[in-house]
């Protein structure tokens, strides 16, 4: 059984700030993502999908957390087709419009090419120090299984190797009847890591929760389930505290995938107040008393 690193989708979530978890001592982002690092293995960054990340961001990342600690990093908006907001793009690669969201499309091609290079150049000194795990690249709900789509998945693993791009799907046809097995095996051919998730289901970007091994790293993400998935309001939409039963459903089941992948990641994004980190550390002693090769926390709280 390949280990298992189990933490969170966020470690600087305001309504988590304001919920009592930090101690009073973790009263700033150094210390806080210091305790956060004595407490959990890995973290999710989600706040590089809105506006990509600063270099001298991902060196305090690298200098605040110990050794052995991973970040995933979730792709800018703009890399996997997402609208974004003008504003967040670079200040020198904005262009003359009045619209407030862009698409690729909108944008000159060599403009796209220099937003890669300069999302992956910050992301330098996390690579130096062995802590980026993964690149998370969640496709927006448009995203359906065709030829073109399957091309571009492709296209982002190559740009990404040799770090992992974890596929994280959010359109039905994917796994609609025999597009399951073809789309899992498309990803197992090209060895291209797929992100098992848990989420409300019978909306427009509802995906099963499929767990698969598609390369030597899995994943899998909680998004929860709340009755508000379509709110415009992320806590809302992500407001959603898993119960003691349905986490210990979960284990076995997690336990299995990374019996067939030499790592597996397993992030709670149901970041609303504590939700998150409790469910975490409920989760990995679950998986504990499975028996899994569950990832400690490898920094140390005074």
């Amino acid at each position: 059984m390949g280990d298992i690193l189990v933490g969170t989708a966020s470690w600087t979530d305001k309504t988590l700030l304001a919920s009592g978890w930090y101690p009073a001592d973790a009263d700033n982002a150094e210390r806080r993502l210091e305790y956060y690092a004595s407490r959990f293995p890995i973290v999710e960054v989600d706040a590089t999908y809105y506006t990509p990340p600063a270099e001298r961001t991902a060196e305090l990342w690298a200098d605040r957390s110990p050794a052995g600690f991973t970040f995933n990093v979730k792709a800018f908006s703009l890399l996997t087709g997402h609208p974004t907001r003008v504003n967040a793009l670079y200040k020198d690669l904005r262009p003359e419009t009045d619209k407030t969201y862009v698409y690729p499309k909108d944008l000159d091609p060599q403009t796209v090419e220099d937003c890669w290079d300069r999302f992956f150049s910050a992301l330098d000194p996390l690579v130096r120090n062995g802590k980026l795990g993964a690149l998370l690249f969640q496709y927006p709900p448009w995203f359906t299984i065709r030829r073109d789509n399957k091309q571009y998945l492709l296209e982002c693993a190559h740009r990404c190797a040799p770090i992992p791009c974890l596929v994280e799907l959010r359109h039905a046809s994917w796994f609609d009847g025999d597009n399951a097995d073809e789309t899992l095996d498309f990803l197992t051919r090209h060895r291209i890591p797929y992100v098992a998730v848990d989420m409300p289901q019978g909306h427009r970007s509802s995906v099963p929760p499929v767990l698969r091994a598609t390369a030597p790293l899995s994943a899998v993400r909680f998004h929860g389930h709340s009755e508000q998935w379509t709110s415009k309001d992320i806590h809302r939409k992500f407001g959603y505290d898993y119960s003691a039963e349905e986490l210990a459903g979960w284990a076995p089941k997690i336990a299995e995938l990374a019996g067939h992948a030499e790592r597996t990641h397993v992030l709670m994004n149901n970041c609303y107040r504590d939700y998150a980190t409790r469910n975490a550390a409920a989760l990995a002693d679950l998986l504990a008393a499975e028996g899994a090769d569950t990832v400690a926390a490898q920094g140390h709280w005074p």
